[in-house]
């Protein structure tokens, strides 16, 4: 739906950074090489790195040369805040024109619950 018509790197980003939120790869922890993830997703290593990239970038990991990369303190609490923004300025607004278009009211929604 929404996330089709990102990146490729951008939707492995998203994977990245779900994993990380979801304690996949907890804080401390080495996240796959650039090859396994590409191999795993099916993805071209290049894609990976440039995702990689945009993490360590964005202080969520660091590398260890030689070693890895692994997952910096505090990164899935920074993550889990940039997703709300991301969910609330992005996703949310297309979500309630989509409800007031088909006329959802709210009891609607929580019946669903």
């Amino acid at each position: 739906m929404m996330h089709e018509s990102k990146p490729v790197y951008l939707r492995l980003r998203d994977k990245i950074a779900a994993a990380i939120i979801a304690g996949e790869y907890a804080e401390g922890s080495m996240l796959p090489s650039v090859r396994a993830f590409a191999a795993q997703q099916g993805a071209n290593p290049l894609t990976v790195a440039k995702a990689y990239q945009q993490f360590q970038s964005d202080g969520f990991i660091r590398v260890q040369r030689g070693v890895g990369m692994f997952v910096n303190e505090g990164a899935a609490e920074r993550l889990r805040a940039v997703e709300r923004e991301t969910f609330l300025h992005e996703e949310w607004p297309e979500i309630r024109r989509r409800i007031a278009q088909l006329e959802l009211s709210l009891s609607d929604l929580l019946d669903r619950v």
